[in-house]
C-alpha cells in the first residue's frame, strides 16, 4: 500500500476520533496527517512526510485551537428564553407578596414574588425582573 494512503487512514482515524471526543486535538492531528499525504502523494521522503505532519500539527494545535475554543466557550450575545426576561420591567395584574401573584411582562402573564418577606405590590405597580425561579418571576419595585 502507498504511504500517501496510509497517511490517509491515518487521518480518517484522528477524524473519527475527533468527532467522539470534541477535544479540538484529534482533528488538528488528522489535518497534519492530510498534510503529511499530500507530501508523499508528490513524492516526498519519509522524513519530509513527518516533518510535514509535525510542523502542520504545530501550527494547527498552536494557532488554530486557541481561537477555535474561545469561539466554542463563548457565551451567547443574545439572551434567549427565561434569560432575556432579567432586568425587564412589568405590570403588577394581581397582588404580589412573598408567596405569590401575577405580573405582566412583555406580554405574557406570569406568577411572581417579591423580593422581601412582608412587602406587596398592589396592581398596577412598575416591576423589574431580578430572577426566574422555576416559573415564577422574582421582582421588586421598578422605581428602586
Amino acid at each position: 500500500m502507498p504511504e500517501w494512503l496510509w497517511w490517509l487512514v491515518i487521518a480518517g482515524a484522528l477524524g473519527v476520533g475527533e468527532m467522539l471526543t470534541l477535544a479540538l486535538i484529534l482533528g488538528m492531528a488528522a489535518l497534519a496527517a492530510l498534510a503529511a499525504s499530500i507530501v508523499a502523494g508528490v513524492g516526498g521522503g519519509i522524513i519530509a512526510q513527518l516533518v510535514a505532519f509535525t510542523v502542520v500539527s504545530a501550527a494547527l494545535l498552536l494557532g488554530l485551537r486557541p481561537v477555535a475554543r474561545r469561539h466554542l466557550h463563548q457565551s451567547p450575545e443574545i439572551a434567549t428564553g427565561m434569560d432575556a426576561l432579567i432586568g425587564a420591567t412589568g405590570i403588577v395584574v394581581e397582588a404580589v407578596d412573598g408567596g405569590d401573584g401575577r405580573v405582566k411582562i412583555r406580554g405574557e402573564v406570569w406568577s411572581a414574588r417579591v423580593t422581601f418577606a412582608g412587602q406587596t405590590l398592589e396592581p398596577g405597580t412598575s416591576v423589574r425582573v431580578l430572577r426566574i425561579d422555576g416559573a415564577t418571576a422574582v421582582v421588586h419595585p421598578a422605581e428602586l
